[in-house]
C-alpha cells in the first residue's frame, strides 16, 4: 500500500477543475488535488510562443513544492523541460495518451481545437514512438476553440465529435487537449478515441506516491 498522493495541477482554463476532481473522486480516493489556475498563460503562449511563458512557469512550478500535472498541451513541454530547474517532478498531461496512441497504431490522427497545439502533440507521438515507423496527421477543428471560449460546451464537444467521425484512415485518434474529453463519448467512429485526463491524472500521482511511515 501507498500513501494517499498529493498532486498540484496546474490549468489554463478553471473548466479542468471540475473534470479531475471528479476523475479523483471516482478513481483516486484519498488523493490531494491543488489547482492552479491561470488563463493569461495560454493567451500569452499563442501569441508570443510557448518559450515567452518560460519565467512564469518557473515560479509557478516551483511554488507547488512538489509533482506537477500540467494540464495544457501548449505548454506541456516547456513545462517539463524545466522540471530539472524546480527541483520536482512535472509531467505534461498528455504524455500517458500520447504513448498509449504508440502502442495502438501506426496511423494516428491528431485533433487540436488550437493550432498551437497541434506542433507539440506532434512532437510528442514521436518522441514516444521512440524509432518506430508512425505517421501523424493533425485536424484542426475549425471553429471549435470560438465556442469552447463562448462557455457553448455542447457545441464545442458536437464539433470535435463530429470531426473525429469524419477521420479516415487511422489507426487511432488523439485528442490534443484535455477540454476535448468530452467528446470521446459522443463518437459513432469504430476508430479508437484517445483522451488525456484520465490517464494523465493516474500517472502522475504514481508520481506522487509515498510510502508509508
Amino acid at each position: 500500500m501507498t500513501g494517499a498522493a498529493d498532486l498540484t495541477l496546474l490549468h489554463t482554463s478553471p473548466v479542468h477543475v471540475p473534470v479531475f476532481d471528479a476523475l479523483r473522486d471516482r478513481d483516486h480516493p484519498g488523493a490531494v488535488l491543488r489547482h492552479m489556475v491561470v488563463p493569461g498563460l495560454l493567451d500569452r503562449a499563442r501569441e508570443r510562443g510557448p518559450e515567452s511563458v518560460v519565467p512564469d512557469l518557473c515560479g509557478l512550478l516551483g511554488e507547488a513544492g512538489g509533482p506537477v500535472l500540467v494540464t495544457c498541451s501548449t505548454l506541456g513541454a516547456v513545462a517539463e523541460a524545466l522540471a530539472p530547474a524546480v527541483g520536482a517532478p512535472v509531467l505534461r498531461v498528455d504524455r500517458p495518451m500520447a504513448a498509449e496512441a504508440v502502442r495502438t497504431g501506426p496511423r494516428i490522427a491528431v485533433l487540436a481545437t488550437v493550432a498551437s497545439t497541434a506542433g507539440p502533440t506532434a512532437e510528442l507521438l514521436a518522441e514516444e514512438a521512440a524509432g518506430r515507423e508512425v505517421s501523424v496527421a493533425v485536424h484542426l477543428v475549425d471553429g471549435a476553440w470560438e465556442l469552447f471560449e463562448a462557455g457553448d460546451t455542447d457545441g464545442y464537444l458536437a464539433a470535435v465529435a463530429g470531426a473525429a467521425d469524419a477521420v479516415t484512415g487511422a489507426d487511432v485518434i488523439v485528442l490534443a487537449q484535455a477540454s476535448m474529453a468530452g467528446a470521446a463519448g459522443l463518437v459513432r467512429t469504430p476508430v479508437p478515441v484517445l483522451s488525456s485526463p484520465r490517464p494523465g491524472l493516474a500517472a502522475a500521482l504514481r508520481l506522487g506516491e509515498r510510502p508509508p511511515g
